[in-house]
């Protein structure tokens, strides 16, 4: 880790939150302690309210570290939690990663280097990849190729992650930081993708840049994704839910939501919409827009749509292979 020379200007944040996860810190830990660049940066901890021996942990690790910073927040909730950290930070990059991941030596160099050659981009996301091979392979991002998202267009949940994720602070100053009510450990995990949103119908672009690179850690096995896949359903209902209640954004998603749902037509395209349905719907009570028909209308046509053609398939399939039974 290289500190240099401090009267100049930090040019970029590193941000990690973390929550009960004191015994598994060490791998982020010495990641960042592995960090070389020429830049001067700073890495700021954001303790979400944990109650086992995260702060000692940290406070124990960082003692004699002159680039990082221990901040806590009492609101639950990673998009709480980011908030803060954003808030904390002096960087005009702020770079978001996980306390399971471990971002390459090149961490720093790779970010700024991705947003001085994208000059319009206001969020740039990186690579993720799978750092033990036994863990599912889910939560990864290891494409090679970079891709641009121009403002104001669609971007589907998923497609940029928040395991590897930096803004401009102007960015994040325009759309006034990340969502609190979003995120793990909220009824909508989507803070990610909200945030990415948010910042490319504030006028700005978004970009894949495959150059800033972590290793995920995240030691989930098959038997857990079932569940984790559940909470990226709730999620994307919150998150058509939030856009479709924006006027400006509101015929864009609808529209993505239906041809989402179309692609989806079977029985677990079905199970899907259900739970997006029903997180949406919680999303639109907690904000009380009760009175909100731009919301009611498209999840009552993607539904009945979806439930049409699942219907028809299953009919025709059942038909099909009575026919060949005789």
């Amino acid at each position: 880790m290289v500190d240099a020379d401090p009267t100049r200007e930090i040019e970029i944040s590193i941000v990690i939150c973390t929550r009960n996860r004191a015994s598994r810190l060490s791998g982020t830990l010495g990641a960042l302690r592995a960090l070389r660049t020429n830049h001067r940066y700073e890495v700021i901890w954001v303790d979400n309210a944990s109650t086992d021996d995260t702060a000692a942990v940290l406070q124990r690790a960082l003692a004699s570290d002159t680039v990082s910073r221990y901040v806590v927040g009492e609101r639950i909730g990673l998009g709480a939690a980011r908030n803060l950290g954003w808030e904390s930070a002096r960087g005009k990059i702020v770079a978001f990663t996980d306390d399971d991941c471990y971002p390459s030596p090149d961490y720093v160099d790779a970010i700024l280097a991705a947003f001085a050659d994208h000059p319009g981009a206001g969020v740039i996301g990186g690579r993720i990849l799978l750092h033990n091979p036994n863990h599912a392979r889910i939560t990864i991002e290891e494409s090679e190729a970079p891709r641009i998202y121009p403002k104001r267009t669609f971007v589907r949940a998923g497609t940029l992650q928040g395991a590897n994720l930096a803004f401009r602070r102007e960015a994040l100053q325009a759309i006034g930081g990340i969502d609190s009510e979003l995120g793990a450990g909220t009824r909508f995990p989507c803070e990610d993708i909200d945030a990415v949103t948010a910042v490319l119908w504030a006028g700005f672009d978004a970009c894949f840049d495959p150059r800033p690179t972590v290793q995920h850690d995240h030691g989930r096995v098959e038997a857990d994704v079932p569940a984790l896949l559940n909470s990226y359903d709730r999620g994307r209902g919150s998150f058509y839910a939030k856009y479709i209640l924006r006027p400006d954004t509101r015929t864009t998603f609808i529209l993505r939501w239906l041809s989402s749902t179309w692609r989806r037509r079977d029985w677990q395209g079905l199970r899907t919409l259900r739970t997006e349905l029903r997180t949406a719907g919680q999303y639109a009570i907690a904000k009380r827009r009760f009175g909100a028909l731009a919301l009611a209308v498209p999840v009552g046509l993607v539904a009945l749509a979806l439930q049409f053609v699942v219907s028809f398939g299953f009919s025709s399939g059942r038909r099909l292979w009575e026919a060949k039974g005789r």
